[in-house]
């Protein structure tokens, strides 16, 4: 099998790190990182062995010029991609229903639906190129089940899951693109937004009784790029606490 060019936001760590260790064998990788500069480059360490390549550049998704900035590093390595895994996001701080103010609704849309969008759209010319190319977006259980507090965040993971199936409509039939909607998975972002108490009462709640970890995440971001008969599709990987 020829190498693939493969872009990974969000990639300093948690699932965009776990999956590029997914991905990493043979491939030519670009990992986007935003502050987690020592993480990054000690993944780029790791996976220089493995790779035949293996990049990482920081840039702030938040804004129109921080994906440009990407994109153009992007163009200038790579004449064609074949994946694009849209990872970046995040929930900035919980806020209940009546306390939503217009900063942290931007913020929130900013980070974890506009910089997917822009990115795509920029990147689509580049896919183009590619071989079986195709778009991964990291969505969250959040636009599920509505969880008080986190109805910014569901909001805007929504609106990335909206985009995926536009965007696959559009984009077919050369380029595919999917999404993944992980549940409680087990990474720095809980210890941040989630109490203890919070977390033992989720994996309770959950069918398999456990959190998931960023390697089930990776198994099934790694099987929408590796499946060339799906596309629009959002894959749920939350352990039955979300069932459809």
């Amino acid at each position: 099998m020829s190498a693939k060019t493969i872009v990974i936001t969000g990639a300093g760590m948690g699932i965009g790190a776990e999956t590029a260790r997914h991905l990493a064998a043979g491939n030519r990788l670009l990992l986007h990182y935003h502050s987690s500069a020592e993480t990054a480059l000690a993944l780029q360490a790791e996976l220089k062995p493995l790779c035949a390549s293996v990049d990482v550049v920081a840039a702030d998704l938040t804004t129109d010029d921080g994906c440009l900035s990407l994109f153009r590093t992007v163009s200038t390595q790579f004449d064609a991609l074949d994946v694009l895994v849209n990872n970046a996001g995040g929930m900035i701080e919980r806020q209940a229903v009546e306390d939503l103010d217009w900063r942290h609704l931007s913020d929130t849309f900013a980070l974890n639906t506009f910089s997917a969008m822009r990115l795509t759209g920029l990147c689509t010319g580049l896919l183009r190129h590619g071989s079986n190319p195709c778009v991964v977006n990291v969505t969250s259980i959040a636009m599920r089940h509505g969880a008080p507090t986190a109805t910014a965040y569901g909001a805007a993971k929504s609106a990335l899951d909206a985009f995926t199936r536009g965007a696959a409509n559009e984009l077919a039939p050369h380029i595919r693109v999917n999404a993944v909607a992980p549940g409680i998975i087990d990474t720095r972002f809980h210890e941040r937004v989630t109490s203890p108490e919070k977390m033992r009462q989720f994996v309770d709640s959950t069918p398999l009784k456990r959190a998931g970890t960023v390697v089930d995440v990776a198994r099934t971001i790694t099987f929408l790029i590796d499946n060339e008969f799906m596309t629009g599709e959002t894959v749920d990987c939350n352990g039955g606490l979300s069932m459809r």
